[in-house]
Order: structure tokens, then sequence, then C-alpha cells
């Protein structure tokens, strides 16, 4: 059956996911370029990691992430002052009835990454892997 405007989605629609990457690689593109009247942000180079655009449109969530994790909260702070600069920026290169408002958020993929090889480095983990590894290839041999 056709998904229809009123059904619940389980995730965002292509239309949501086409924005979001093209509004990301416009702010990577204006932050590298130095294009953004701010001094702070300024010699800082900045990942913009994952921009998740709500249904409407109208709100872009932006994951950045200060190059090393160095000085986090003092770029999440110059980038919500230049919001209105960059806001700009987008909607030039996006053809959208409007411009959606930008939403500046502490990228933590990288840590969640780390934690999980830290989790899954520990010795007791190994052997729980090892151990079921065991158990799938002694079930075969049984056939």
């Amino acid at each position: 059956m056709a998904q229809n405007r009123f059904s619940k989605a389980s995730g965002p629609s292509n239309r949501q996911l086409r924005v979001g990457e093209l509004i990301r690689r416009t702010l990577s593109e204006v932050l590298s370029r130095g294009e953004v009247h701010n001094d702070a942000l300024r010699g800082m180079s900045i990942t913009v990691g994952e921009v998740r655009v709500s249904a409407d449109l109208r709100v872009a969530t932006c994951y950045v992430l200060p190059l090393g994790g160095k000085d986090a909260e003092v770029a999440l702070k110059a980038l919500a002052r230049s919001q209105g600069e960059l806001r700009h920026h987008v909607a030039q290169a996006l053809t959208l009835k409007f411009a959606p408002e930008l939403r500046f958020r502490l990228d933590e993929t990288f840590d969640r990454m780390d934690a999980t090889r830290r989790l899954l480095a520990d010795e007791r983990v190994q052997r729980d892997i090892a151990r079921r590894d065991d158990d799938e290839n002694g079930d075969d041999d049984l056939g």
C-alpha cells in the first residue's frame, strides 16, 4: 500500500534526507572557506557531521564538532551567533520556499564510537564472542 502524507513513516523522507545533505555540504563549504564574519570561527576547523531536517523543512539541526573536539562550547556559541549569516548562505544555495532555522548541537558520534570500541575490546566481551563463535561452529557439525 502506498504511503500518504498522513501515514506515520518510521524515518525521515527522501526529501528530508536530500535537503539535510545539501545543508550539510553548504555549511561545510562556507565554514571551510571562512566566509562567516565571526572572529571566533576564523581559524577554527569545524566538521558538520550530519544535518537533520524537520518534516516541514523549517528547522535544521546541525551536528558539528571542532577539530579534535577542542573548544566545542566556544564553537557552538559562535555558530549560534552567526546563525543568521549561515542561514542566508543556506538560503542562497537551496531553492526552498523558506530558509530553515539552523540549530547547532555537538556531534557525539565519535564519542559513542570510542565507547563502543572500548566495550568490544573488554576481555569479558571478547570471551563471550569467542564462546558464541564456538557454539555456532559446533552446531554446524551436528548436521
